[in-house]
């Protein structure tokens, strides 16, 4: 006897396979049987009609840093509410174990971190985590059994260099005694089901003192030990980010990449690959890695996303204004002086210049601040600005735009929230990424869910990208599109049974309406640990979320399950060849 029989779904199998309408039966967590409609399936405990309803894989989200928040958001939101099952975590480096037994304050170290670095509010960390564990295992069986969607971790290279050479972990070499405590403890994760090893090279990623994180002082030997570790287990992989994986990589970036893959003989994938028409060189020179990669028998998978993701800015609180060279030490003064500083025409062309130079990279498209939106203002002032845009403002008051911005914002003592416009919204833009999608080195992905909470909403992604595949730009067929979101993922990461539809295989499962299927805009909400804020956005047109053959979601709505599981490597993944 079935436990549930979804009668008359549309099917997208995730393989590409065209749609076909079918009843699907799941018994014990699992796709029993796929019968034509109303063919002879066994009778059913429980069964639904879904006639014009599209029946797809779970989709699988291969970059987030839901690391602490599913102790106290056991369902993963908003990722889950948007079709996600399966999520990975302990990218960039970052990962809040193993713990040094005899170090309590490496704790408090890595919530500060994670704090800094991933736009965590350090709140939610103290109050909303148990920090009960010292090894990676402890740290997984402490997840085990009280999520409701599945979760593989990487073990983050930050966390294993605090663990083996303590504060001298920033700015220090490891002695052949350290480097093999760091292996040890990298064999020891990896045996208790870590997917594999993340590491950080970014100038972009300091500590909650802001000084630049452990694993940017690792010199390319430490990181190729590291890496052949990883090799020795089943079902691993390798995940990294340098400086050039904002703009355009390095050839000594290409190298150590392509040298990581090789020694380990795993995949290794990076975020973000951003997509611009006006910078058209770039994908080809990221894409040149992967290249190099195949050429040695490794392989680098760029992540991209298939939406833009609107991130908010502030003169007053960290973001990503706060990364542009020559920005930080001005950004990061006492409020008055901040302001002070920020009125001297001086100081603003000073800053304007270094936003315009060649080694702001990315962060380039930050500087258009005629682009800029008002979002909330919190003075009488600015009463009447909020969604207005400030090149218009600036025209109206005969300022030049940044001057407008920056007397806006003082007038609400810098908390002025501040939404950039995209400038790479184009049909041009769009149609280099549409080609950028058919690399075979290229999976969409880079939501960044669980970070950065109170900046951006990347987490819905999934179903924003279905509702433009359905109803907007039309870039790729609806079946292109799940296969996308959740068979190449889950393949890249050699996941058992996941990311199809098919018998016999786990029964993660999203049912939606396409002719709904969308997300709503992001809203600041207030329920994290400590009432901290952070953006959220609804999904619409999601009927049915099942993980494991549970329900989830329905009707858009958490049901209070939690049948996810900590997927482990070995167990739950097989390895992924590179040659």
């Amino acid at each position: 006897m079935l436990d549930h029989l979804i009668r008359s779904a549309t099917v997208v199998d995730g393989t590409g396979s065209p749609a076909r309408v079918a009843d699907v039966g799941l018994r014990a967590g699992r796709i029993a049987v796929i019968t034509p409609p109303g063919g002879a399936a066994p009778p059913s405990a429980t069964t639904e009609d879904a006639t014009g309803l599209v029946l797809a894989p779970g989709f699988v989200d291969p970059h987030t840093h839901y690391d602490a928040q599913l102790f106290w958001d056991p369902y993963a939101t908003p990722s889950m509410n948007h079709g996600v099952t399966t999520v990975v975590g302990g990218n960039c480096g970052f990962t809040l174990a193993p713990l040094h037994p005899g170090r309590p304050g490496d704790a408090d170290y890595t919530r500060r971190m994670m704090a800094r670095v991933e736009g965590m509010s350090l709140v939610a960390l103290e109050e909303g985590a148990p920090w009960n564990w010292h090894t990676f295992g402890e740290y997984l069986d402490a997840l085990d059994g009280r999520t409701a969607v599945n979760a593989g971790f990487m073990v983050g290279h930050c966390a294993l260099r605090r663990h083996a050479m303590g504060p001298d972990a920033i700015g220090g070499t490891p002695t052949p005694v350290q480097l093999r405590t760091m292996v040890d403890l990298l064999h020891e994760a990896l045996a208790a089901g870590a997917w594999g090893l993340s590491t950080t090279q970014s100038s972009t990623h300091s500590d909650g003192d802001g000084a630049p994180v452990a694993s940017r002082h690792a010199a390319p030997d430490e990181l190729i030990a590291l890496s052949r570790a990883v090799g020795e287990h089943e079902g691993t992989q390798l995940e990294a980010i340098v400086a050039g994986c904002l703009d355009r990589f390095g050839d000594t970036e290409i190298d150590l990449l392509t040298a990581m893959t090789a020694a380990a003989g795993r995949p290794l994938n990076w975020n973000v690959l951003t997509v611009d028409a006006a910078v058209p060189e770039r994908v080809p020179r990221q894409l040149l890695a992967s290249e190099r990669a195949r050429a040695a028998g490794g392989r680098i998978v760029a992540l991209t996303m298939p939406i833009l993701t609107p991130m908010n800015m502030s003169l007053g609180t960290f973001c990503a204004l706060n990364l542009i060279p020559g920005w930080g030490p001005v950004l990061g003064l006492p409020v008055p002086e901040r302001i002070e500083r920020l009125r001297d025409p001086a100081v603003r062309a000073e800053l304007l210049r270094r936003a315009d130079s060649p080694e702001a990279g990315v962060f380039r498209r930050l500087a258009d601040f005629a682009r800029y939106v008002i979002g909330d203002t919190y003075s009488a002032a600015n009463a009447g600005l909020t969604g207005r845009v400030v090149g218009d403002i600036a025209a109206e008051r005969g300022l030049d735009p940044f001057h407008c911005l920056v007397e806006i914002c003082a007038a609400d003592t810098l908390r002025t929230v501040l939404w950039p416009m995209p400038t790479d919204n184009d049909p041009a833009s769009w149609e280099l990424r549409r080609r950028t999608w058919d690399h075979p080195d290229v999976l969409l992905g880079g939501s960044d869910a669980g970070a950065h909470l109170d900046r951006m909403c990347g987490a819905p992604y999934t179903t924003r990208f279905l509702g433009d595949c359905l109803r907007g730009r039309r870039l790729v067929p609806l079946e292109r599109a799940v296969r996308m979101l959740s068979d190449e993922p889950a393949r890249l990461f050699g996941l058992r049974g996941r990311g199809r539809i098919a018998e016999g295989h786990h029964a993660d499962l999203v049912l939606f309406d396409p002719e709904r299927i969308d997300a709503g805009p992001a809203t600041l909400v207030h329920d994290l640990p400590g009432a901290s804020p952070r953006l959220d956005a609804a999904a619409t047109g999601i009927v049915s979320v099942r993980v494991n053959g549970v329900e989830t979601v329905r009707d858009d709505r958490i049901t209070g399950a939690v049948p996810g599981r900590v997927l482990r490597s070995g167990r739950d993944t097989e390895t992924v060849p590179t040659r």
